[in-house]
């Protein structure tokens, strides 16, 4: 009988087979005691192994083995980059897992209502896709693969300004104006005759709402994608430039006029940007990277339409907090008054009801959504998206809530 060669990359488990299937072993009586360790290769096979298709994944880190396996180090170091040490990025996971859910039992959950309603819209589901740049990076499709995942599942879709594709494709590709995502200086237009252009443009494109987002204004120290980067071995120069640094002139900043540098925006941005917007737009406000009880009263009194509750996913500040934390206060500051949406870590549909749980009126998704597009492009996000609505309704079921009204501080604990 031939021995198998087990040096190089032949694993473990293909040892046990071949051993578990030798005459000798088994005329020994040897194999019992062999029963448990390949009894121990099973599981670990199948949670090793990726999936093939879109459709075979269970769950969202399924996808995201997936888009590991696809991506070049220094895209998939752009997604899952935080900031630091990754402290809040981890503290985002750490509390949500921290939370558990008080289950009630003998309630009719036959007819379940998981909808919300967004400045007069009603949607299907309290989940939102999070706005995330250069989504072309992780397909070629990029953000109208998202789009059109988001068409087919009806849910709210925000576009980054960073985006790789123009909004006007993505809102034909949604077939539905989405919201924008507001970068000003020094991320976004540098003047305030471009910020002006910029947000005139997506007035033009039907989007009823900008995102505004504040937390990004000091920049962010991002270590885990610096170090995607170093051992990224490919030729970047032709679509980066140097130092693999992706081309800063993204479809929606290209041709926007120049002018002085808007001092109101970057560092130096106060509430009263709030007036100053108003002053050249009427669509909604939303600010985005609210966390504090404080900043949440004063945008009230700023006027805004919304608050988004959100870390950046751990991107922006190393605070170590986790937004789940942060929602309650705010959520006690606003009482009601306008809608509020949460995002930073929410991986499961459990983690969803946790979020409206604590006062969110939806909950916003992005590395999720993104794994299923570097994974299998649209198929693997819609996948992401289902496997998160099918978890939410499951969860929902199982704790004794028919509908998102149902929920509330009674519905969970901490440990």
């Amino acid at each position: 009988m031939r021995l198998p060669d087990i040096r190089g990359d032949v694993r473990r488990r293909d040892f046990l087979r071949w051993l578990a299937a030798s005459p000798l072993l088994a005329s020994s009586g040897g194999l019992a005691g062999l029963e448990p360790l390949i009894a121990q290769e099973a599981p670990r096979r199948v949670f090793d192994e990726l999936v093939d298709r879109a459709g075979d994944a269970l769950d969202v880190f399924d996808l995201q083995r997936v888009a590991r396996a696809n991506l070049p180090p220094a895209h998939y170091g752009y997604i899952m980059t935080g900031v630091d040490g990754e402290e809040t990025y981890a503290n985002n996971r750490a509390a949500l897992e921290r939370i558990y859910l008080r289950a009630r039992r003998m309630v009719d959950v036959s007819a379940l209502d998981m909808s919300t309603t967004l400045f007069g819209r009603a949607w299907p589901t309290p989940l939102v896709v999070a706005p995330c740049g250069s989504q072309r990076a992780f397909h070629p499709e990029g953000e109208l693969a998202v789009a059109r995942a988001a068409r087919s599942r009806t849910h709210l879709q925000t576009l980054s300004t960073v985006t790789s594709t123009a909004v006007e494709e993505v809102n034909e590709a949604r077939e539905e104006p989405v919201w924008y995502q507001l970068y000003v200086n020094p991320i976004g237009p540098r003047s305030w005759d471009g910020t002006v252009a910029l947000i005139e443009r997506t007035r033009h494109a039907g989007c009823p709402v900008l995102v505004l987002t504040v937390d990004l204004q000091g920049g962010s120290n991002r270590l885990t994608a610096e170090r995607y980067a170093r051992v990224d071995e490919r030729d970047c120069r032709s679509c980066h430039r140097s130092g693999g640094r992706a081309d800063p002139v993204k479809p929606m900043l290209r041709g926007l006029p120049g002018g002085p540098v808007d001092l109101d925006a970057g560092r130096g941005m106060t509430w009263a940007y709030i007036d100053k917007l108003r002053s050249v737009t009427d669509q909604r406000i939303v600010v985005k990277g609210l966390v504090t009880r404080e900043d949440a009263e004063l945008a009230l009194r700023a006027g805004v339409d919304g608050i988004w509750v959100s870390n950046h996913g751990g991107r922006a500040e190393g605070s170590g907090r986790a937004t789940i934390d942060a929602l309650p206060e705010v959520a006690e500051a606003v009482g009601g008054r306008v809608p509020i949406i949460v995002d930073s870590g929410f991986r499961r549909g459990s983690d969803l009801v946790k979020g409206l749980a604590q006062g969110a009126t939806a909950v916003a998704v992005g590395r999720p959504y993104l794994w299923g597009l570097g994974a299998f492009g649209q198929e693997g996000v819609e996948r992401a998206l289902d496997i998160l609505v099918r978890e939410l309704e499951i969860t929902m079921r199982a704790i004794g809530a028919p509908s998102l009204q149902a929920l509330g501080p009674h519905s969970i604990g901490v440990e």
